[in-house]
């Protein structure tokens, strides 16, 4: 069975972009626009191996997103990629201790990017 992966940012174009790159090799992906919209879609789901969520969005930013996935044991050993624009030292930080398990700054190259999926899913 493909491994799913929840791809969490405000921009379409962004999020059809990552989607398109990832189910290329093969995984599943479902796709939301910030964080309380990845909050519902990861209750509704019956699993999600992988999250990669930006920062920057409304209603419920990225890091506000992976904290509150880090308080729920459903959750809390989920991994999760942090895909932003935002590259200072001080923001890189704060999402992974937060809980992040990395930190990676737009554009990414795609190889790049699916070689870090690769290595969090084992």
């Amino acid at each position: 069975m493909a491994k799913h992966i929840l791809m969490v940012d405000d921009s379409k174009t962004v999020r059809n972009l990552i989607a398109f790159i990832v189910k290329k090799e093969g995984f599943h992906v479902t796709t939301a626009e910030d964080g309380l919209d990845a909050l519902e879609k990861l209750y509704a789901a019956s699993n999600v191996d992988l999250i990669i969520t930006d920062i920057n969005m409304p209603r419920m930013d990225g890091f506000t997103f992976v904290q509150n996935l880090r308080e729920q044991e459903a959750f809390r050993d989920v991994p999760v990629i942090i895909l932003s624009t935002e590259g200072q030292e001080k923001d890189k930080e704060q999402g992974l201790s937060l809980g992040a398990n990395l930190y990676m700054v737009k554009p990414a190259q795609p190889e790049w990017l699916l070689k870090n999926v690769k290595m969090l899913l084992g």
